[in-house]
């Protein structure tokens, strides 16, 4: 149980915690539990429990008042007094010891006529308070011990039958009444168990949603920028490398430099704005998301950044693709290009696309093995890796690896269901 489950279940009583039983509010409260203390009796409890010693001195008048009726042996009209008295004093213990306050009731009862209230008593706490099987044992020991007790000390005024009859009949009562009190706390406490249950349900959807959220915003932050990135780092070492470079390469350099800067931060505030807004779907106030149209862009930007781009695209009606479809096609293209320009610098690319409405459409970036070994760049291999996953969650599916020609080819295959 977390710490702020603990600290909110004693505030369910807050203000009406005489209004239930103790063992109740025991249950209910974490804390209490964990101490191992004894519940303390509420008003509630007070009330009841006098009620209780009221009936069991009640009772035990009534029966004191047939006494002078019975045959008894000199001296046995004190002790059973006396024993009725006791078992009226000790109902006060029925919260802290009902199974001992009930199994010693049942030979107290049966040697005392005026300790037959406190018995009734007694086993209605063991019944409310103990499994059924306490209340069985000391149930039937009672019921089978009422046909003796009627037969050694009968009422004159009652006959024997109706006398053994009534007898079972209030013990019977007296045992359904306490179970049905027990089930009603019980039903109490499993509904708050359900009721904790959901919370904690409901706080892990929440969390999960929250980390599906977040993962989307990495695929999608990874997606965007590591081919902008990607694109200063090559200009820029371009620059590095060529400090002699003609005036005017050197300016188209800085000037894509400068423009993948610029989208690079629009990307960003678009990603930090989805963040803030706590919704991965639906960017708040961002430029439109990419589609298959933009795809000749995306070629023309790589060729600008000095890559060698072929671009097949044998899609008759780009419109027509689903926008989720053509998005996704557009992120695989975009991280393949971004993976070649990595790790395989100089070497030609081809983009071929290709799909009809029905049959899927197929998205193909390939290129041979570049001239010479490229260094090896951190976190490689984490893009194809969102990707697949984006495949997977759009009905398709994304394979990639090396060619026997050692170069490298990256497919994928997204469902374009017929309008």
């Amino acid at each position: 149980m977390s710490t702020d489950e603990g600290a909110r279940a004693p505030q369910e009583f807050a203000g009406r915690r005489w209004l239930y039983p103790s063992a109740l509010v025991h249950e209910l409260d974490p804390d209490a539990a964990a101490s191992g203390r004894r519940p303390r009796r509420t008003a509630r409890d007070w009330v009841v429990d006098f009620l209780c010693f009221l009936l069991a001195v009640f009772i035990g008048l009534l029966s004191a008042d047939t006494l002078r009726h019975e045959d008894l042996p000199d001296g046995y009209a004190a002790l059973d007094q006396v024993l009725g008295a006791l078992a009226c004093g000790a109902v006060w213990l029925r919260r802290r010891w009902p199974a001992q306050l009930a199994a010693a009731m049942v030979p107290v009862a049966f040697l005392s006529n005026t300790a037959g209230g406190a018995g009734v008593v007694a086993l209605f706490t063991l019944a409310v308070h103990r499994p059924f099987r306490y209340v069985a044992w000391a149930g039937g020991a009672s019921v089978a011990l009422l046909p003796v007790f009627f037969r050694l000390r009968p009422d004159p005024d009652v006959p024997y039958a109706v006398a053994v009859a009534s007898g079972v009949l209030l013990t019977t009562a007296m045992v359904g009444w306490g179970m049905f009190v027990r089930s009603k706390r019980q039903l109490l406490l499993s509904l708050r168990d359900r009721a904790r249950h959901a919370e904690a349900e409901a706080r892990l959807r929440a969390e999960q949603a929250q980390r599906l959220a977040r993962e989307a915003i990495a695929r999608e932050m990874h997606d965007v920028l590591a081919h902008r990135l990607t694109l200063l780092s090559v200009h820029a070492g371009a620059l590095e490398f060529r400090p002699d470079a003609p005036r005017e390469e050197v300016a188209r350099a800085a000037g894509v430099i400068r423009e993948s800067a610029h989208e690079a931060l629009q990307d960003l505030r678009e990603i930090i704005g989805v963040l803030r807004a706590g919704d991965a779907d639906e960017p708040s106030g961002g430029r439109p998301q990419p589609t298959l149209a933009a795809l000749h862009a995306l070629v023309a930007e790589s060729r600008e950044a000095g890559m060698q781009v072929t671009l097949d695209h044998g899609v008759a009606d780009p419109a027509a693709v689903p926008a989720s479809v053509g998005r996704t096609a557009y992120r695989i293209a975009q991280e393949a290009l971004t993976n070649a320009r990595k790790h395989a610098p100089g070497t030609e690319v081809t983009v071929r696309l290709t799909g009809t409405p029905g049959d899927g459409l197929t998205v193909t970036v390939t290129h041979p093995a570049p001239p010479a070994e490229a260094p090896p760049v951190p976190g490689s291999g984490q893009g194809l890796i969102g990707l697949t996953e984006r495949a997977t969650l759009a009905g398709g599916h994304l394979r990639h690896g090396p060619r026997p020609d050692g170069g490298f080819e990256v497919r994928g295959w997204l469902p374009w269901p017929r309008a």
